[in-house]
C-alpha cells in the first residue's frame, strides 16, 4: 500500500501528487515503447498474510509484539493489530519452484509461530478467523501506524463521512452499519505475483480474469463471518463493502468500486488500467515530495502508491529486479490457509493455467462477453464447488466437472511446458484433484464442522473448535481434504471469562408492538416456548412482557376479560438492557442482582438480540466442569 509515511492530501499537495502522478505514468509509456520492460522472465513470488490467536482461539492484537521478536524484513503489518504479512522473495518458475515455495513458506510460518508463542500467542492460516466477533472492529484493534489511520479518514472523507453498510446473505444473513474501515482487517489471503512482459501483458491479464472463477470455487475458506454462515469465500463481498467510497448516486451512476473485478476485458494493455484507476478513482495517500528524475529506471512512486489504493482482485504492479523494470500480475483473490500445501496447489494451478492457456493462444476476449466471466466470479465466491460456470464453448459447466474433465489435465500441461518438477507437478496438483473429487475445499470443512458441533456447543464453542481445529491440522500439513472433523477438545477448554454476550444471543427474536394485544404476546410464548417478549415501537425498545405477566392476568382474572387489552397496559417499561459487548459473566450478575429473567441486547439504541436464563446454562455447566476439574 505504499510507504509507512503515507499521509492525506489536499489543496496544493493534491495538484502536486497528481502531477508526479502523471509524470510517472509518461515515464512508463515512454518505457514500454522503447522496450525497456523485461520480456520472457517469469519470476513468481507470494505474500503470505495470517492471523494472531490467543485465548479462546480468539484474535490477538499483538502484531507489533510479536514484529518486534521476529525483527525480519520479510515480515510487516496489516491494517488489524491481530494480522501479520510476510513476502517471499520472487523464484523463477521453472524446477522445484513449487516445493521451494512450500518449504519457504514453511520457515517463515515456524518464525512467525515461534515469535508469537514468545509473547504468549500463536498463528492460523485462514481467510477469515471464525472466533472474530463485530466488537473486535474497533479503531482501537487497528495497527498503530500513520498510514491505516490516514487511509481510514480518507476513505471516510470519500463516502462524506457517511457509514458503511454491510449486507450478505448466504445460509445466515448480516446487516451491519460500521463507521470506519476495520472489517477489512477480517480479510487474510494469500497473493501471488507473476512478472509478465509488457507486449504479452494485455493477453496474460485478461487470462488471469478468465481463470479466477474456477481458481477460486476449488480454494475457498471463508464461509463464516461473525458467526454467520455466508459466502463460501465471504472475503470478496466483505472486502469490496469494507472499503466501498461510494453513495447511492455513485453506484446509480455504476461508478467503479476501488475493490473491484473489473468492467470489460482489456485491450491497451497495464496503461489502460492504470488510465482507468486514475480517471475513476480520486487520489488517497501521498508519500511525500520524491524526486525520480536522476533514477534511472525510475521508481515510479506517486503511480506505485496510487495503484496501491486500487483494489483489483487481479491487480498490475510495476517494480525494479537487478536493475532492470518489471511488470507484474497479482493475483489477489484466494484465501489464506488451510494448509500451506493447499496455497501451493490454488498457485500451480494458476500458474499452469496461465501458461497453458497462454501457449494455445487462447483469447478469451474473442469467446466470450466480459459479463460471462464477471457474473462467474460471483458464482464462484457464493457457491465454491457448487458453482456453475460459463465457460470459452459457451456451454455451463458444473464447476467440478470443468476442473475434473478440463482445467486440471491443462494445468498439468501448462507446468511441464515451464519445465517445473514432475513430482511437483503430480504432487500438487493431485492436492487440487484430490479437493475437487471430495468436494472437501476448507469452506466446506469449517460448515461442516459448524453442523456437526451444533446440538452439542454454543455457538461460541463451535467457532473456537473450528479454529482450533484448524490450526492444529495445518500444523501437521495434511492438505484440507484428508482433515478429520473438529471436536469440542478443539476449543481450549471452556473459555467462559472470554465470552461476550453478542456470541450466543438469541438474534431471531420475536417482538409486539405496545397496541398489539396481550393474546399476541402469550401466543407468541406458547408456540415459540420463550418467557420473555420484548415490546418494540419506531425501532426502539420500549418494554418487555414476560411470562409471569400472562400467569398473574390468568390468576386475577381468567385472562379472557383481559386478553385483547394493548400489551402497553401490561408491559414493564424501561426494561434492564445490555450491549452486545457485555462480558457474560457482568450479564449474569446483572441478572442476578436485578432478579430478571432476560435482558434485551441494545445497539444504538435498536433491539438486536435477547438473552435468557435458559442462553447462561452452557456457561453455569462449564463453570462446573473448571471447578470439578480443579
Amino acid at each position: 500500500m505504499g510507504r509507512l509515511d503515507a499521509r492525506a492530501v489536499s489543496g496544493e499537495e493534491l495538484r502536486r501528487f497528481e502531477k508526479r502522478l502523471f509524470t510517472d505514468l509518461g515515464k512508463l509509456s515512454a518505457m514500454i515503447g522503447e522496450g525497456r520492460i523485461e520480456e520472457g522472465v517469469y519470476r513468481v513470488g507470494v505474500e503470505q498474510e495470517m492471523f494472531l490467536i490467543g485465548e479462546g482461539n480468539r484474535p490477538a492484537p499483538m502484531a507489533m509484539e510479536v514484529l518486534k521478536e521476529l525483527d525480519d524484513p520479510s515480515f510487516t503489518t496489516e491494517i488489524a493489530r491481530f494480522n501479520l504479512e510476510a513476502n517471499l522473495e520472487p523464484m523463477m518458475m521453472s524446477g522445484d519452484l513449487l516445493s521451494r515455495t512450500e518449504k519457504r513458506l514453511e520457515e517463515v510460518m515456524s518464525a512467525a509461530a515461534e515469535a508469537a508463542r514468545r509473547v504468549g500467542v500463536d498463528v492460523c492460516l485462514t481467510g477469515i478467523l471464525p472466533t472474530l466477533r463485530l466488537s473486535d472492529m474497533t479503531l482501537d484493534n487497528m495497527t498503530p501506524l500513520a498510514r491505516y489511520h490516514v487511509l481510514n479518514e480518507a476513505l471516510s472523507r470519500l463516502r462524506g463521512h457517511q457509514p458503511y453498510h454491510l449486507h450478505m446473505a448466504g445460509a445466515d444473513e448480516i446487516h451491519s452499519t460500521h463507521d470506519n474501515v476495520m472489517p477489512e482487517g477480517c480479510n487474510a489471503s494469500f497473493q501471488i505475483h507473476l512478472q509478465v512482459g509488457a507486449s504479452e501483458f494485455t493477453r496474460l491479464y485478461n487470462l488471469a480474469q478468465l481463470v479466477t472463477a474456477p481458481i477460486l470455487a476449488c480454494s475457498p475458506n471463508s464461509p463464516l463471518l461473525f458467526g454467520r454462515r455466508l459466502w463460501r469465500e465471504t472475503r470478496i463481498g466483505l472486502f469490496q463493502q469494507s472499503l466501498d467510497t461510494r453513495g447511492a448516486r455513485a453506484t446509480e451512476r455504476q461508478r467503479a468500486a476501488r475493490g473491484a473485478f473489473g468492467r470489460d476485458w482489456v485491450s491497451g494493455g497495464v496503461l489502460e488500467i492504470l488510465r482507468e484507476n486514475i480517471t475513476h478513482h480520486s487520489v488517497l495517500l501521498d508519500a511525500g515530495e520524491e524526486d525520480d528524475a536522476d533514477t534511472d529506471p525510475p521508481r515510479l512512486s506517486a503511480l506505485q502508491l496510487h495503484n496501491g489504493t486500487v483494489w483489483r482482485w487481479n491487480r498490475p504492479c510495476y517494480g525494479i529486479t537487478d536493475g532492470k523494470p518489471h511488470l507484474r500480475i497479482e493475483s489477489r483473490y484466494l484465501p489464506s490457509g488451510p494448509t500451506i500445501p493447499d496455497e501451493v496447489a490454488n498457485m500451480a494451478l494458476w500458474l499452469g493455467l496461465m501458461s497453458a492457456l497462454s501457449g494455445d493462444g487462447v483469447e478469451p476476449h474473442e469467446a466470450m462477453p466480459f459479463a460471462d466471466v464477471s457474473e462467474n466470479f460471483l458464482a464462484a465466491s457464493r457457491l465454491g464447488l457448487k458453482a456453475e460456470l460459463t465457460w470459452l464453448d459457451g456451454k455451463h459447466w458444473p464447476v467440478r466437472d470443468l476442473l475434473i474433465e478440463d482445467l486440471l489435465p491443462r494445468a498439468r500441461e501448462g507446468l511441464e511446458r515451464k519445465q517445473v518438477d514432475a513430482r511437483d507437478i503430480d504432487h500438487y496438483i493431485g492436492i487440487v484433484e484430490e479437493r475437487v473429487r471430495t468436494g472437501r475445499s476448507g469452506a466446506r470443512w469449517m460448515l461442516e464442522g459448524y453442523e456437526s458441533l451444533r446440538p452439542h456447543a454454543s455457538l461460541s464453542e463451535r467457532l473456537s473448535a473450528i479454529t482450533g481445529a484448524a490450526r492444529r491440522q495445518q500444523g501437521a500439513g495434511v492438505p484440507v481434504a484428508r482433515w478429520e472433523p473438529p471436536t469440542l477438545s478443539d476449543s481450549g477448554g471452556w473459555k467462559h471469562h472470554y465470552l461476550r454476550v453478542e456470541q450466543f444471543m438469541t438474534r431471531d427474536i420475536l417482538t409486539v408492538h405496545p397496541d398489539e394485544s396481550v393474546r399476541r404476546a402469550a401466543i407468541l410464548m406458547d408456540w415459540g416456548r420463550i418467557r420473555h417478549v420484548p415490546v418494540e415501537e419506531d425501532e426502539k425498545l420500549v418494554g418487555i412482557v414476560s411470562y409471569r405477566t400472562i400467569i398473574k392476568l390468568v390468576a386475577e382474572s381468567g385472562l379472557d376479560e383481559d386478553e385483547f387489552l394493548p400489551v402497553r397496559e401490561v408491559m414493564k417499561t424501561d426494561p434492564i438492557s445490555i450491549p452486545p459487548s457485555t462480558p457474560s459473566m457482568a450479564a449474569i450478575r446483572l441478572m442476578n442482582e436485578k432478579g430478571v429473567g432476560s435482558l434485551p441486547v441494545v445497539e444504538d439504541g435498536r433491539l438486536v438480540g435477547i438473552v435468557t436464563e435458559h442462553d447462561f446454562t452452557m456457561i453455569a455447566r462449564g463453570l462446573l466442569e473448571e471447578k470439578l476439574a480443579r
